[in-house]
């Protein structure tokens, strides 16, 4: 599995931990931690990892509210915490990770691979279907340079 997509199930899964056990700041970190012992021991760096898990934290309202308006008949309660934290992190990347660094297409297509991973059945149909709303409505920057 390469690093990137290894850091982004570690951030997944810590994200979804923190989430199903009550959203407390404090744990996360540990959350975190454990994962990236358990899951990639030998991983070069944390950074990435780090960067999704506090880019998603520090945005989660935005984050939020956004997955709210893109899925309308899917209150953010209703929807599974795998899903929700794959939409979470997909959208993190789409909107303000370094497009150099994450093109929006990768950032939607790793997404669909968490979900496909992670999730149920149709969960990478719905986070492609809330992530492609979102890439539409934002358009593609640069595409015409």
């Amino acid at each position: 599995m390469a690093n990137r997509h290894l850091s982004r199930s570690i951030a997944m899964q810590s994200l979804y931990e923190w989430d199903f056990k009550g959203k407390d700041p404090a744990k996360l970190k540990g959350f975190v931690d454990k994962n990236i012992k358990e899951f990639a021991p030998g991983i070069e760096k944390s950074s990435f990892i780090w960067q999704i898990v506090n880019g998603v934290i520090d945005n989660i309202d935005k984050l939020d509210k956004i997955i709210e308006k893109s899925a309308p008949e899917w209150p953010l309660d209703q929807i599974t915490i795998v899903d929700r934290n794959v939409l979470r992190i997909g959208l993190y990347e789409l909107l303000y990770a370094d497009r150099k660094e994450v093109p929006p297409k990768v950032a939607i297509n790793e997404a669909i691979e968490l979900a496909k991973s992670f999730g149920g059945e149709s969960s990478s149909k719905f986070i492609n279907g809330v992530l492609g709303t979102v890439y539409r409505e934002i358009g593609e920057p640069g595409k015409d340079e």
